[in-house]
């Protein structure tokens, strides 16, 4: 069993450091929310982990495979709600004035130490809640996680190991592993955040994650529409 674990935990590290919509969005959140919201998120991610190995081990995860249909719809839900992610991310993107523009030109001095982010008053707060629940929904409409574990999991668990406990067990890994690296993540961006928060770098951050999740969303619905 502890080969296996080794193995596993290997791989799954390999797995967590890919980049993907959960990276992506863990740096949005920390961009535009700070350390606490961000890591909400990568805890909601780890969450999402858990309802995918949950549905794995009670043979969820392989009925949805069967079905084309379910399968397709998940897909195509999870790459509606990326690309809509990129739109909020690109809507705040624009919201934010580079220093040195408008009012701000007039006075060089004050520029690079005032805030020319404004913000979004039709989004409201984005709370722990709210931060968590984002990062299940990524995790939980990407139907690509139930299919790595459903080919990658049985490669793992020993025979005559008891298959639901084990596949929590390695469930519970890959989710820990996510929680460190995104949670390292977080922890960064927050402690660059003078960096971070001027306002052109944000700017084009906000445009950079924006762009790369609805280019995953658009890339999904693309996989499934042909």
């Amino acid at each position: 069993m502890l080969t296996s674990l080794i193995g596993f935990t290997a791989v799954a590290a390999l797995l967590t450091v890919s980049p993907g919509p959960d990276f992506a969005v863990v740096l949005r959140t920390a961009l535009s929310s700070g350390r606490r919201a961000a890591l909400c998120s990568a805890l909601g991610i780890a969450a999402g982990c858990f309802v995918w190995g949950l549905a794995g081990a009670v043979g969820l995860t392989a009925m949805l495979s069967a079905s084309k249909a379910a399968y397709h719809a998940l897909r195509v839900a999870g790459a509606l709600y990326l690309m809509w992610l990129g739109v909020q991310a690109l809507r705040s993107a624009r919201r934010i004035r580079p220093a040195g523009a408008g009012s701000a030109a007039s006075a060089p001095g004050r520029a690079a130490h005032e805030s020319t982010v404004e913000p979004d008053s039709s989004a409201g707060p984005v709370t722990p809640l709210r931060a968590f629940r984002t990062g299940l929904l990524t995790n939980v409409l990407n139907p690509k996680v139930g299919v790595v574990y459903i080919s990658l999991l049985p490669q793992f668990i020993p025979h005559g190991a008891p298959v639901v406990a084990t596949t929590l067990l390695l469930v519970a890994v890959h989710a820990a592993l996510g929680v460190l690296w995104l949670g390292g993540i977080a922890v960064a961006v927050h402690r660059a955040r003078a960096v971070f928060q001027r306002p052109r770098v944000r700017q084009r951050l906000d445009q950079a994650t924006g762009g790369v999740l609805l280019a995953l969303g658009a890339a999904v619905g693309f996989e499934t529409a042909r």
